[in-house]
């Protein structure tokens, strides 16, 4: 059995997956219907005009995901993976969106649209260059969070990613003014992401109490595949848990490192498929755990290298 991990915002660049757009028909028909149901060019977007859109929130999940649903629909179309073999899908951040698509848990075309509707959430949840979002290198999220506490700033951890890399969402000003209360308590790097607002925090409640009432209504169906939740990195195949967990993932923390902790608690096997522009989720996971074979799919050369 395997478990399957899709990346989140971060991973993009211009021109990604356009190799198996060229070379698999599979790849381009997946990529024409995405755009059928959320009627964007993403063509244009991802591989065809290098105008910088791709990295706007509004765009850039929707364009992760069809970059990830084209690599999967390809692999399985070529028989190198195979749903019946998955016993685990999880995602980083709108990677569990790819994840609940991808297990067939979500109908794709629900998928893309609640997906669509997320990232143009998230994109005005809040003023613009009014909050902002920074990777501290060096220390746990126990650790970060007791400089917080003890230094009474106004930040909340957004992503616990790996024993060494943690990621602070806060007000612009904070983010731009404690770089130095992190660095003189042993944070070896501080850098401030290129992101539009403060993701996975209270400056998102608003726009997750809007998602929340359209993931309500979502159709969720039923299989053997399980998925382990951003939300309180727990393990499940129960819908109602899954689709409640979905509901608060927006202005909480991604719980990476815990995630791939349980995954190593529950796995029957220690095969890991990272599908998705870049290699971001692979590094991470080794630097969590050492118990996994690590392979990734980004590239069409990946699929030569069997």
């Amino acid at each position: 059995m395997t478990s399957v991990v899709f990346p989140g915002q971060g991973s993009q660049y211009f021109g990604m997956t356009k190799d198996f757009y060229d070379n698999f028909i599979i790849s381009k028909r997946i990529l024409e219907e995405i755009e059928e149901y959320t009627k964007l060019n993403l063509k244009k977007l991802i591989f065809e005009e290098d105008n910088g859109l791709i990295d706007k929130t509004k765009y850039t999940q929707i364009c992760i995901f069809a970059s990830s649903l084209m690599v999967f629909k390809t692999l399985e179309n070529e028989k190198i993976i195979d749903n019946s073999s998955v016993e685990v899908m999880l995602g980083h951040s709108l990677g569990e969106y790819t994840a609940l698509a991808c297990s067939n848990k979500i109908d794709l075309k629900d998928c893309c649209l609640i997906l669509k509707r997320r990232g143009e959430l998230m994109n005005e949840a809040v003023p613009e260059k009014s909050t902002a979002m920074a990777a501290l290198i060096g220390l746990d999220s126990d650790k970060i969070s007791l400089i917080i506490k003890e230094n009474n700033l106004d930040l909340e951890i957004a992503n616990d990613n790996s024993p060494a890399q943690v990621v602070i969402s806060g007000g612009i000003r904070e983010i731009n003014q404690c770089e130095e209360i992190f660095l003189k308590n042993d944070v070896k790097k501080y850098v401030i992401l290129k992101v539009s607002a403060a993701f996975h925090s209270k400056y998102m409640i608003n726009a997750q109490k809007e998602l929340s009432r359209q993931i309500a209504d979502l159709k969720f169906m039923k299989n053997s595949i399980n998925i382990i939740s951003n939300y309180t990195a727990e393990i499940s195949n129960d819908n109602v848990v899954i689709k409640e967990s979905l509901q608060n993932q927006m202005a909480n923390r991604v719980r990476w490192k815990e995630s791939i902790i349980k995954l190593e608690q529950v796995t029957k096997n220690n095969k890991i498929i990272e599908i998705g522009p870049n290699k971001i989720l692979s590094g991470l996971i080794k630097r969590i755990s050492n118990q996994f074979d690590i392979k990734n799919y980004s590239k069409i050369t990946d699929l030569h290298n069997e």
